[in-house]
């Protein structure tokens, strides 16, 4: 019996728990505008993950970077969503380098 698919898909689903978390608690203190950032270090750890040659490790770095990338694309709707009081709001973030560039670009919506 094989039980790699059930176990990769259990820690997927748990990897992706983890996201969530990652997207609220991220745009409370950092803010939406560090999706370009959140973007990159996921193509970055998907790219890590195209040169580790054991398949499970190679899975789970993959689905790392994927939660990333679709946590980037989430940002701006966690920003909505403590806008409307849904979400502790936070006044004083982080801002990101190149802020004045980053907000003339449209943020990713999935």
């Amino acid at each position: 019996m094989n039980t790699f698919g059930i176990l990769i898909g259990l820690t997927t689903l748990f990897i992706i728990g983890l996201g969530f978390p990652l997207v609220i608690r991220g745009e409370r203190h950092l803010g939406y505008l560090w999706w370009p950032y959140m973007m990159g270090l996921g193509f970055l750890i998907i790219a890590a993950s195209l040169f580790i040659a054991t398949d499970w490790l190679a899975a789970v770095v993959g689905v790392v970077g994927a939660t990333f990338v679709w946590g980037s694309t989430e940002l701006k709707e966690q920003a909505v969503r403590a806008e409307l009081g849904w979400y502790p709001f936070n006044e004083k973030k982080l801002q990101p380098p190149f802020v004045d560039v980053i907000k003339k670009w449209k943020a990713p919506h999935l």
